[in-house]
């Protein structure tokens, strides 16, 4: 049987690692084969879609190109949800004051709504280096609706409210239905992909790391390969708590990972290599612009702020103030504006060597899988806040592609509920349930634990 592949083009880098060479991950990537998609569309029917009715190899080889696409379509939506959190939130191109959703109804009556459009509109107009008011300058020039950006902002506000609202509404349903902390529904399976993250998914991986560790079930330098799906970047986060625009945008989650897995000695010092697996241009850029700046000894800044007025449990806190100290040394961080009374700040600055550990691979993990030799495969997978953005189908389908990718006796990291796979080669063997705020019992993370059959 044909299997059609996609070529995917990687220097074999070799980078200086604690005076160890690093050979880069070079593989081909391919869809998801036919034999292996079979009895995954003969178990879902009839919830399949329409174009996979009766399907046969043909078929599925036309409609998984036509869905890579529309998956990687969702990301302007998800860009035009970002820039709704910019509106809302943002104080590089305003001094207006912020506006919590709750109270949108208030801030239009009065003009605050209006200022701070005027204010946004201004500074696409001279965006001068602010790299977010560049990006969304651009991305409504690509829309056609640079002309009369004022309507169009309205308009997209609009939608992202009701989708809230629709969301919260889903969201109800789902926990009166389900009894698994860990499923939440596919939530975001009909809306934009997002990429704005926090570092909670972040203390709540290192976490179940240590629980894993603690069961036995990691090893002391057991990962030398670890590839992190969806990573993010920080643009605008929809949480008003949680959502800065006054520092650069940043990537977080690959190297909280890393260092993480060195804290717990999973991972040896100069052993570790990890792969950022990513449908977004903007975050596979951002990656390689860092590798290239890395090139040249410059290392990577991330800036940590954090409202102390935020409930945080001691264990979170203290994670926060030792995030990066494996990877990378203290540094002055970028003062906030005035506006953010109660926020304390610190950054780190990521050894060069440790940024050219990473490397950026464009792949759908819906429909995707790199085809990696098993000395080459993932001892260990993270996707946090990445599989409820879609359907049951395509969760199958992922799930199908993970596997394929880890080592025997491999692990995923998810704070999604998935559908385990009909071969039985991954299935949920167990779970971290990771407090926020002990006095708040709706403020934890559940994070699932996937393992691929050890043979």
């Amino acid at each position: 049987m044909r299997v059609s592949f996609i070529p995917l083009i990687f220097c074999l880098s070799f980078s200086t690692f604690g005076g160890a060479a690093r050979k880069g991950l070079a593989a081909e990537r391919v869809f998801t084969p036919w034999l292996e998609a079979k009895p995954i569309l003969e178990s879902q029917s009839p919830r399949l879609p329409a174009e996979l009715e009766n399907a046969d190899e043909s078929k599925w080889n036309v409609w998984v190109r036509k869905q890579d696409k529309a998956i990687r379509g969702r990301l302007e939506q998800g860009d035009l949800d970002s820039m709704v959190n910019l509106l809302l939130f943002g104080t590089s191109f305003t001094k207006q004051p912020r506006i919590v959703v709750e109270n949108i109804t208030q801030a239009s009556r009065s003009g605050l709504l209006r200022a701070r459009v005027d204010d946004l509109i201004g500074g696409l107009q001279n965006p001068g280096n602010n790299e977010r008011l560049v990006f969304v300058a651009s991305l409504l020039r690509r829309l056609s609706v640079a002309s009369d950006p004022g309507r169009f902002i309205y308009t997209n506000l609009q939608r992202v409210l009701q989708e809230r609202r629709d969301l919260a509404q889903r969201a109800a349903n789902a926990r009166q239905e389900s009894q698994s902390v860990l499923d939440r529904s596919s939530l975001f399976r009909d809306r934009g992909v997002s990429l704005d993250t926090s570092i909670l998914p972040d203390f709540a991986i290192e976490q179940t790391l240590r629980d894993l560790k603690r069961r036995g079930i990691l090893q002391e330098g057991q990962i030398s390969r670890v590839g992190v799906i969806g990573p993010g970047l920080d643009f605008s986060d929809k949480n008003e708590e949680s959502s800065y625009d006054y520092y650069p945008q940043q990537t977080v989650q690959p190297f909280a990972v890393y260092d993480s897995l060195i804290r717990l000695g999973l991972a040896a010092p100069g052993g570790l290599s990890l792969s950022v697996l990513d449908i977004s241009m903007r975050v596979l850029d951002h990656v390689r612009r860092a590798r290239e700046r890395a090139g040249r000894n410059a290392g990577y800044v991330i800036q940590l702020p954090r409202d102390v007025a935020r409930p945080w449990p001691p264990d979170l806190v203290a994670y926060w103030r030792s995030l990066g100290d494996q990877v990378g040394a203290t540094v002055r961080a970028i003062d906030p504006p005035k506006v953010f009374h109660g926020l304390e700040t610190r950054a780190i600055e990521v050894r060069p060597n440790v940024v050219l550990a990473c490397e950026a691979v464009d792949l759908d993990i819906v429909l995707e899988r790199l085809s990696l030799p098993q000395p080459g495969a993932f001892d260990l997978l993270i996707g946090t806040n990445i599989f409820l953005y879609y359907d049951t189908f395509q969760q199958t389908l992922a799930l199908q592609n993970i596997g394929a990718m880890l080592k025997p006796g491999g692990i995923l990291l998810t704070n999604d509920k998935l559908p385990e796979v009909l071969s039985g080669s991954m299935h949920q063997s167990g779970m971290t349930v990771v407090p926020y705020n002990g006095g708040d019992a709706s403020a934890r993370e559940a994070i699932g634990w996937y393992q691929k059959a050890n043979r």
